[in-house]
């Protein structure tokens, strides 16, 4: 059976419905199981329940301090060794980010795994697109980032769902691979042509002071978001590769228009832009 941790969310829920479609029976895991689901926190050493599970799809548990990250990976590691999970398959972060400020801790879980005792797969996912076009912030005069003229390799969260479901269906085909999972490039300005307004780059001290002000961020997040901002400004983040069309054996979902639906849905109701009155809902950015 193949179990896919973190089911709440939107990687793993993402990565279940493309198992199901694949007709592959598999399981999800979560602290807040829904109906038909294990529960399984991570911070429960003691009642992390791995049985019966063949292929475990780690999903990064990365909301927090790398310290609480990294126990968290360990303590499911160690259930999985426990309990006979043959085959761990990690969403860790494309390479091209080992600068970014939430590197080590999918740095240090990749050696963890490697070390485990089980066969594995690493899946180094990059940047969603939907988080580039989150990132990016609307003002009257259009949108603004500090992300200058630098491209994200920007990836559909629906593809590497797809390719998680790839791997974890037939593991045996990529035991001991890595796997750098990066989209195509797109830029601040590409969104921003694509929604017909205009974009403005601010400073990168603008930005961080702009992020520590912000009380619902938690404490790690402003560096790690500043860092996403740097690394796309500087150009270490818009490098692409062949893995994921190979695995998905199908062209990239088009990482602009995702990015650019995300922004466009994220414009505030009623924001003047270009001299006409725009109204749409504001949900919750996508991350």
């Amino acid at each position: 059976m193949i179990m896919v941790t973190g089911a709440q969310g939107q990687l793993a829920s993402r990565t279940l419905q493309e198992l199901a479609a694949r007709g592959t029976p598999a399981l999800g895991g979560s602290r807040t199981p829904a109906a038909g689901q294990r529960r399984l926190d991570f911070d429960d050493r003691a009642g992390l329940d791995l049985t019966g599970v063949s292929t475990l799809v780690l999903v990064s548990a990365g909301y927090a301090e790398d310290d609480r990250v990294l126990a968290r990976h360990r303590a499911v590691l160690d259930a999985a060794l426990r309990d006979g999970v043959g085959h761990v398959v990690y969403t860790s972060l494309t390479g091209a980010g080992d600068h970014l400020g939430f590197a080590l801790a999918h740095r240090a879980t990749e050696r963890l795994v490697r070390e485990s005792g089980l066969t594995w797969t690493i899946l180094r996912n990059g940047l969603y697109a939907e988080l580039f076009g989150a990132l990016l912030r609307w003002t009257p005069d259009g949108l603004e980032s500090a992300f200058g003229d630098g491209s994200l390799a920007a990836v559909a969260r629906a593809d590497l769902a797809a390719a998680a479901a790839v791997v974890a269906g037939s593991p045996d085909a990529h035991t001991g691979r890595t796997y750098e999972l990066v989209g195509e490039p797109v830029t601040a300005a590409d969104v921003a042509g694509r929604l017909a307004v205009a974009h403005r780059t601010v400073g990168l001290d603008a930005y961080r002071a702009r992020l520590l002000a912000d009380d619902t961020l938690l404490p790690f997040q402003p560096p790690m978001l500043a860092s996403i901002a740097s690394g796309v400004r500087h150009g270490f983040l818009g490098g692409v590769g062949p893995d994921l069309v190979r695995l998905l054996g199908r062209p990239l979902t088009d990482p602009l228009a995702v990015a650019a639906e995300t922004a466009a849905a994220l414009r505030p109701d009623n924001l003047q832009v270009a001299g006409m009155t725009v109204a749409s809902s504001r949900p919750s950015a996508a991350t």
